[in-house]
C-alpha cells in the first residue's frame, strides 16, 4: 500500500483550513492517492456547524509529523514460542540472516529474546550433562531435533530427571553408569537396551535407524520407558540431543530494550548509542512484536508525506514539518518561509479562500464534487470572504461559491446567515477559546507577532469579553516572548474591526494604520481581513 499523504491546514484551524483539507483529500483519493485529511487543533463552532450540516466527519488530530519508528523500513520477523528448540531457533536466524529472535507468549506478547551468544553459552554449559532435565525439554523437541520415530511411549511418559548416557560399554559395565530417569543412547544391542530399561532409564534412543526387538518393546512398555529410533549415528545423536532444549531456557528476559511503533527516531537514537545490541524489537501498544530495528534502519528512514493547505509558514504548520517531505502547497496567503528539498507543486492564488482554489482543481480535473464536499467548500468561501464582503474576495470566489451552492442545493444568503449566527456568538466561551479560535503566528523581520481574529454578529458579546481577553493576551505575550499580540474583533454587520493589542512594540499599530490608538485598542472601520488589511500594513511599517 502506498505511503499515507497527510493533508493538513494550519494550527488553530479556521473553516477554510479544515474544509479545504477535507475536500482536497477526497480529490486525491479519487485520483488514486492514499490521502488523509488532518487537523492541527480543535475546530471552532462555525466549522462544527458546517461539518454537521453536511454530514462530514471532522479530520483526525495530527500532533506531529516527526519521523517515528513506524516510518522506518524495519525488518519483518516471525517470533517463536518459548518451547521451540534452540536448533530450530538457530536455523531460523541463519535462514533469515538475523541475530535476534523474539520470543512471545500465547497472546503473542514479547517475553524474551534469543541471540546466537545466548544459544552458544548455554550449549557449552551442556557439558553438565543433565541440561535436558534442567530445561524441561519436551519430548517433541527431541523427536524433531533427531528426526526420530517413537516406537512406544508418549509425552505423558516423559519424566526425565537425569543425564544423557551413551551406552558404548558392555551391558554389565554400562549398568553402573545408568540411573533412574536417564536418557540412554545406544546402538542395535538388544542386551544393552534391556539393561538400560532394567536400570530405570526413561528414554532410550536407538541410533543408526535400527529396528528394535519385540522383547525390548514389551519390556519398555511395562517399565513406562519411551523408545525411539533415529537415523543418525551415535556420535551425531549425542551431539544433537542437547540442541533440543527449549529457547525459554536460554533466552534473555531481563532488561530487554524494545521500541514502540510510536517512538520518535530522535529518542531511539539516544538509547541505541547507550547500548551495543545488533537489533532491537519493535512492539505495538499491546507489546506485540512488529519487527526488528537496527542502526542501519536509521539511515534509510522514510519521511512522512504532507500537503500544506491554507498556509506556507513554518510557525503555522504541523510540529516536525522540517522532518517531513512536503509534496504540495495550496494557499492564498503571502509567500513565507517554508523550504523544500526539491521542486514541488505550489499553487498560490490571490483569491479570498483556499477552498476556491481546491474547488477549481476539482473542475479542472473533470471531477464533480459530491453534494457534501461542494457544501463545505462553499461554506468555507463564504466564511473566509464574509459572504463576499471582505476586500480579499474576488470575482472567482463569488462565481465558484455560486457553482458549489448549486451542486450542494443551498441558498447562499439564508445558509450564510445561519452559519454566521452559529459561529459568531462568544457567549459561554473562555478567553483562551476565543483567542485561539483563529490565531496565527507571523515572523515579520525581527518581530514575532501573533494575530487572532474573531468574527461576530453579536456586538454585545464583544464588549463583555474585552477585559478578560486583554488579561489572557498579556499572559500569552509574556509566556511566549511575542513582540506584539493582536486580536481582531470583527463585526460582520458594521464591517469593521476593533484591534485589541498588548506588547512593547505597540507603536507599530500607530505607524501601520496611521492612527492614535488607545491604551490597548483601536477601531478600524472597513477592516475585516487579516491577510490583506492587517498583515501587509504591519509588514510595511516594520520595513
Amino acid at each position: 500500500m502506498p505511503d499515507v499523504i497527510y493533508i493538513t491546514g494550519h494550527k488553530n484551524p479556521d473553516t477554510d483550513s479544515i474544509c479545504s483539507a477535507i475536500a482536497y483529500a477526497e480529490l486525491k483519493k479519487k485520483l488514486g492517492h492514499n490521502a488523509v485529511a488532518a487537523r492541527l487543533g480543535d475546530i471552532n463552532r462555525e466549522t462544527e456547524f458546517i461539518l454537521n450540516y453536511f454530514g462530514v466527519p471532522a479530520p483526525e488530530y495530527l500532533p506531529t509529523v516527526k519521523t517515528q519508528v513506524s516510518d522506518l523500513n524495519i525488518d519483518n520477523v516471525i517470533p517463536v514460542s518459548p518451547d521451540v528448540s534452540i536448533k530450530t531457533a538457530w536455523m531460523l536466524m541463519k535462514k533469515n540472516n538475523i541475530k535476534t529472535l523474539p520470543v512471545v507468549d500465547e497472546n503473542e506478547r514479547l517475553i524474551g529474546i534469543v541471540t546466537p551468544s545466548d544459544i552458544t553459552n548455554k550449549y557449552m554449559d551442556a557439558l553438565e550433562n543433565n541440561i535436558i532435565a534442567a530445561s524441561k525439554t519436551p519430548l517433541r523437541n527431541i523427536v524433531e531435533t533427531l528426526n526420530a520415530k517413537i516406537v512406544c511411549g508418549s509425552q505423558k511418559d516423559f519424566k526425565t530427571s537425569g543425564k544423557v548416557v551413551v551406552a558404548a560399554l558392555t551391558p554389565e559395565q554400562s549398568k553402573s553408569f545408568i540411573d533412574k530417569g536417564d536418557i540412554v543412547i545406544t546402538g542395535n544391542r538388544t542386551d544393552s537396551q534391556l539393561i538400560a530399561i532394567e536400570s530405570g532409564a526413561n528414554l532410550i534412543i536407538v541410533t543408526g535407524g535400527c529396528e528394535v526387538e519385540k522383547e525390548v518393546i514389551e519390556a519398555a512398555k511395562k517399565a513406562n520407558c519411551i523408545l525411539m529410533i533415529t537415523p543418525n549415528d551415535t556420535f551425531s545423536t549425542s551431539r544433537l540431543i542437547n540442541q533440543s532444549i527449549p529457547v525459554e531456557y536460554v533466552m534473555t528476559t531481563e532488561n530487554i530494550i524494545s521500541f514502540n511503533l510510536d517512538d520518535f527516531v530522535d529518542e531511539i537514537k539516544d538509547k541505541m548509542l547507550q547500548t551495543r545490541y545488533r537489533n532491537y524489537c519493535v512492539v505495538d501498544e499491546n507489546n506485540r512484536v512488529k519487527g526488528l530495528v537496527s542502526r542501519y534502519h536509521l539511515i534509510s528512514q522514510r519521511k512522512k508525506k504532507v500537503i500544506l493547505m491554507d498556509h506556507n509558514e513554518r510557525g503555522q504548520s504541523v510540529h516536525g514539518i522540517d522532518e517531513a517531505e512536503i509534496l504540495e502547497i495550496i494557499d492564498h496567503h503571502r509567500i513565507a518561509d517554508i523550504q523544500t528539498g526539491r521542486p514541488i507543486y505550489f499553487r498560490n492564488e490571490p483569491v479570498g479562500s483556499t477552498s476556491t482554489i481546491v474547488a477549481n482543481i476539482y473542475f479542472e480535473n473533470g471531477v464533480r464534487p459530491t453534494k457534501s464536499i461542494a457544501g463545505i467548500l462553499c461554506a468555507a468561501i463564504l466564511s473566509d470572504t464574509l459572504k463576499f464582503k471582505s476586500p480579499t474576495c474576488t470575482f472567482i470566489d463569488k462565481m465558484t461559491a455560486e457553482r458549489l451552492a448549486e451542486i450542494a442545493g443551498i441558498d447562499i444568503d439564508s445558509f450564510a446567515l445561519e452559519m454566521f449566527k452559529a459561529g459568531s456568538s462568544l457567549t459561554g466561551r473562555t478567553p483562551e477559546e476565543i483567542f485561539y479560535q483563529d490565531f496565527k503566528d507571523f515572523s515579520l523581520g525581527k518581530y514575532k507577532i501573533g494575530i487572532g481574529q474573531v468574527s461576530t454578529m453579536d456586538t454585545d458579546s464583544i464588549t463583555s469579553v474585552k477585559e478578560e481577553l486583554l488579561k489572557y493576551m498579556e499572559k500569552v505575550y509574556k509566556d511566549k516572548n511575542y513582540n506584539l499580540v493582536i486580536i481582531m474583533l470583527t463585526d460582520i454587520i458594521k464591517e469593521g474591526s476593533e484591534l485589541l493589542f498588548v506588547g512593547e512594540d505597540r507603536e507599530l499599530i500607530a505607524r501601520a494604520f496611521n492612527v492614535e490608538p488607545g491604551e490597548n485598542s483601536v477601531y478600524l472601520p472597513g477592516v475585516v481581513s487579516r491577510k490583506k488589511q492587517v498583515v501587509p500594513p504591519l509588514s510595511a511599517a516594520i520595513q
